[in-house]
């Protein structure tokens, strides 16, 4: 799952940020399988709750797992995303979720008694519509590969301080009222 490259010197080694197709395919199928398996557990939990709240309850589970699936596999890190990268995740499901809620409001508006397969299409849609916002919220800020700035080169002249060495005080005096303390 790492995408072979060359470094400077012409050896190949593994790089483990893949690029961004490699990153998308990834993308598409551990999202599009969460998000199958999504929209299957709310429609089964719709059966016992509010539609909202099943979608809320769904998105909040999908989420966790989809930011750990994300960071593993899809942008190829190393080791389990931290409370930073679930917050900001979680903000992008949240967006998400204001995605999916509201065709699914406007479906209900629209049709009273919509079938469960008009559900599924308009669910799997906006989820879509969503998914591709995240993937991009997700590659660009939340698991961006840090980049370091480059120490200048060799050749360009060091950066000066102002010298302090010419700069001379005159010692303190004391203040003429100036009284030392009893012991």
């Amino acid at each position: 799952m790492t995408n072979n490259v060359r470094n400077e010197r012409g050896e190949q080694r593994a790089d483990s940020a893949p690029g961004p197709i490699a990153a998308f395919a990834r993308f598409v199928v551990c999202g599009g399988g969460l998000g199958l398996a999504s929209s299957v557990a709310v429609a089964q939990l719709a059966g016992v709750m509010p539609w909202a709240v099943a979608n809320a309850v769904v998105t909040v589970a999908s989420t966790v797992l989809g930011t750990v699936l994300h960071a593993l596999i899809t942008f190829g890190g190393r080791a389990l995303p931290g409370w930073r990268e679930h917050l900001q995740s979680a903000g992008s499901a949240a967006a998400a979720y204001a995605v999916t809620s509201a065709a699914m409001f406007v479906l209900f508006a629209v049709q009273a008694a919509p079938g469960a397969i008009t559900e599924q299409v308009v669910y799997l849609s906006a989820s879509g519509i969503a998914g591709i916002g995240r993937f991009l919220v997700l590659r660009t800020l939340v698991f961006a590969e840090v980049r370091t700035i480059a120490a200048p080169p060799a050749s360009a002249p060091p950066r000066m301080r102002p010298s302090t060495a010419r700069l001379s005080l005159p010692a303190p005096r004391p203040h003429r009222y100036w009284v030392p303390a009893a012991a």
